[in-house]
């Protein structure tokens, strides 16, 4: 015979808190793993593609995190600016060597206009392009669409970065190497005009008898550390011209270049 008051006796629900303790302790640590073996897989990828394999994968990690990612204990040192700079003055040596060997006839002027070409903000966003470095790079809380255009904005600061970060890590040999594998086939390219579209309208209209054109900031919009400057550049008889950009010297060098092709200058 079967003990229906035993048996039969309904059983309680669980604690809600108890199951929410229980959860809380147990989910997150999962969580945790798979975004460090992420992060771990993409710091890996860029190794293979960088070419060097890091004695201190900390230093890459510091390449790679912008200074909006750090929490407010922590200094902006701890971002890539640093190595930015560092890396910035090694690569003009690295390919200041390179030129010097390429070309043994080159003068002085040419090696600088070739060297200019070659150092420029431009060709590192190319090569940080080339080698698919926008993935690894560590943004703080920004939306996804300001995340994207911060991610654009900084990809040549984070080249020069790597740079520094091989320098650190591997000597100047490293670094050389590195430079050499994705500057060499760009330094071979014809040389384009170098001129700075700003030089250029300056000497026009100092050759039409005007004065040094005039540059004012419009507009800054944008939070601190992804700014976006208006210039209008200024000569007497001619419309303004207006350029955008990420700094007032690339907003400058846009709006001269508005100006430039508006009044058909060569």
């Amino acid at each position: 015979m079967i003990d229906e008051s035993a048996d039969t006796k309904p059983v309680s629900p669980p604690d809600d808190a108890a199951v929410s303790s229980g959860a809380s302790s147990v989910a997150p640590a999962p969580k945790k793993k798979r975004a460090r073996t992420s992060a771990k897989a993409i710091m890996a990828a860029i190794e293979q593609r960088l070419g060097h394999k890091f004695a201190d994968v900390s230093l890459l990690t510091t390449a790679f995190t912008h200074v909006s990612a750090l929490k407010p204990s922590r200094l902006r040192g701890d971002s890539y600016q640093r190595l930015e700079f560092l890396g910035d003055h090694v690569l003009g040596l690295v390919v200041s060597d390179m030129l010097y060997r390429a070309f043994p006839k080159a003068d002085e002027g040419e090696l600088s206009k070739r060297l200019a070409e070659l150092v420029r903000r431009e060709t590192c966003i190319d090569v940080a392009k080339s080698l698919d470095l926008l993935e690894g790079i560590k943004l703080g809380a920004v939306g996804a669409g300001a995340g994207a255009r911060l991610r654009s904005s900084v990809l040549g600061d984070i080249c020069e970065a790597v740079i520094g970060a091989v320098y650190l890590d591997g000597g100047y040999a490293a670094a050389a190497a590195f430079v050499e594998r994705n500057w060499t086939e760009r330094m071979r390219k014809p040389v384009r005009p170098l001129r700075d579209p700003k030089t250029v309208l300056q000497e026009w209209a100092q050759g039409k008898g005007l004065p040094t054109p005039v540059y004012r900031e419009v507009e800054r919009t944008g939070p601190h550390h992804d700014p976006r400057f208006r210039v209008a550049v200024e000569l007497p008889g001619l419309a303004l011209a207006e350029g955008i950009g990420g700094s007032k010297r690339a907003a400058e060098k846009a709006a001269a270049s508005s100006m430039i092709d508006r009044e058909g200058v060569k």
